[in-house]
């Protein structure tokens, strides 16, 4: 039997994954494809955790990810604004990351189930049963880390999931001429698009846009010509752009919506435990400092016979609402500004004000981890 199984083998549940296994936890992780794949993601990684990846062996410096220091805000009307990012992040797309980090979870001795999805699971007196479509596997401890929306969601039914999420994300990668310095939110009607640089100098392009928008132009081309395309400094990188995908990756029924941080005595971490609204760019910071706040607490429970799984459990959801529900609530705010065409002419023209405008940025980054 399994002291840890990772439902997910995302950031947050992969770097989980490598702090337990060095800590010599065993660790299986149970992921539905085979990488190196693609993600519906944002694609940029704030510095408030950049220096702890480096002190772990974790920074991918060998893809020479850009350094990223200033944000350029535009409404759907032509408004704009440029803003230093004073903490900066890099680029660095989820193909590589992910891979790179999956690489490094084998070194550690991490077990993996790759291409194997997990349907359901049965916790009883101490050990968990987690069902596959390869089989069943036992752990003392299952965390979940399934990401913006999985079956297993489904099958918990979390709340979330009663309620229809009016989002879809979609993203490609692009060539395009680029400052690497730069990230870009481009407003358009019930949505927005952030651009920036990863590797090899292409550009992550993904954009959140209410589904009504493609409910009512009926496909995403059209949806793009006629609504994208109505932001002036949008419109002529995607018209004129290399893009690099065969199709574009389309997520749907995104949720903003407040998650429980533990469910039936499963562990959750990243965005299956909270999922920050993409106009923060934020998501990748946060799942890697949810497992470094994670991984120590599960070790502790393996090693000291007197921590109780009740005592680990209240341990994580008081350090992870400590953490994250504030900036959480704050991107919620933004997203519901940001989305409407007024209140982003407002936001465009609030950041010219620089005591606002890293205000607001501090709402959505943690301090330096």
């Amino acid at each position: 039997m399994l002291q840890v199984i990772i439902i997910g083998g995302g950031l947050a549940g992969l770097l989980t994954a490598i702090l337990l296994s060095r800590s010599g936890i065993s660790t299986l992780v149970v992921e539905k494809k085979t990488y190196p794949f693609h993600r519906v993601c944002g694609e940029y990684i704030s510095n408030e955790v950049t220096p702890y990846l480096q002190s772990i062996g974790l920074y991918p410096k060998e893809f020479y990810p850009p350094k990223i220091n200033r944000l350029q805000i535009s409404s759907s009307r032509g408004n704009i604004n440029e803003i230093a990012l004073p903490m900066g992040g890099i680029g660095i797309s989820r193909f590589r990351l992910d891979h790179f980090w999956y690489l490094k979870a084998l070194e550690s001795g991490v077990k993996f189930e790759l291409d194997c999805s997990a349907s359901s699971f049965h916790y009883e007196n101490g050990i968990t049963k987690v069902q596959t479509k390869q089989g069943t596997f036992e752990a003392q401890v299952v965390i979940g880390a399934f990401g913006k929306r999985s079956s297993m969601d489904k099958y918990l039914n979390r709340p979330f999931m009663k309620t229809r999420s009016g989002y879809v994300g979609i993203k490609y990668h692009i060539k395009h001429p680029w400052d690497p310095g730069l990230i870009a939110l481009y407003g358009f009607k019930n949505g927005y698009c952030g651009i920036s640089m990863v590797e090899e100098e292409k550009l992550n392009l993904c954009y959140l846009s209410d589904r009504g928008n493609l409910r009512v132009h009926g496909d995403i081309d059209t949806l793009e010509k006629n609504v994208l395309h109505k932001n002036p400094y949008l419109a002529p990188i995607m018209v004129s752009a290399e893009r690099l995908f065969s199709k574009p990756l389309v997520i749907n029924e995104i949720s903003f919506t407040s998650k429980q941080v533990v469910e039936n005595h499963m562990l959750m971490t990243g965005d299956a435990a909270g999922m920050i609204t993409p106009l923060c760019g934020n998501g990748m910071a946060m799942a890697i400092h949810s497992a470094k706040i994670l991984a120590p607490i599960v070790t502790r429970f393996f090693q000291r016979r007197s921590y109780t799984r009740v005592q680990m459990e209240e341990q994580y959801k008081k350090e992870w609402q400590s953490k994250f529900s504030n900036r959480l609530l704050a991107g919620r705010y933004l997203q519901r500004l940001f989305h409407h065409e007024l209140a982003a002419e407002f936001l465009v023209y609030a950041t010219r004000i620089p005591q606002l405008a890293q205000w607001m940025v501090r709402q959505t980054h943690g301090e330096q981890i």
